[in-house]
């Protein structure tokens, strides 16, 4: 049986949290880690079929987890204020404000 293995190396300036927010996701097959500014994870699997499915997952899940960690505020930095939200049209009777 072949062995299909795979390392991908994306760079963040978040890669810590990132990689920390993917690990979860992480199927046996699968590993992450951050190393030097990158988030750096390693595929292995036994058809191709299934690693091309797997990298497919693997790159929403790292869109998900860089916007995640954008909010995230770090060490030391103040979180930022949440945007306001528009009044609603009535007062929460049906009646115009």
């Amino acid at each position: 049986m072949m062995e299909i293995r795979g390392i991908l190396r994306t760079r963040h300036s978040r890669a810590e949290c990132i990689a920390a927010s993917l690990r979860p996701d992480n199927l046996q097959s699968m590993r992450t880690w951050s190393e030097g500014g990158q988030v750096v994870t390693e595929i292995r699997g036994d058809s191709l079929r299934s690693v091309i499915a797997s990298v497919d997952d693997y790159l929403m899940n790292l869109a998900i987890a860089e916007d995640l960690c954008s909010l995230v505020p770090e060490k030391g930095e103040e979180r930022a204020p949440a945007p306001r939200r528009p009044k609603p049209p009535c007062d929460g009777q049906g009646e115009p404000r």
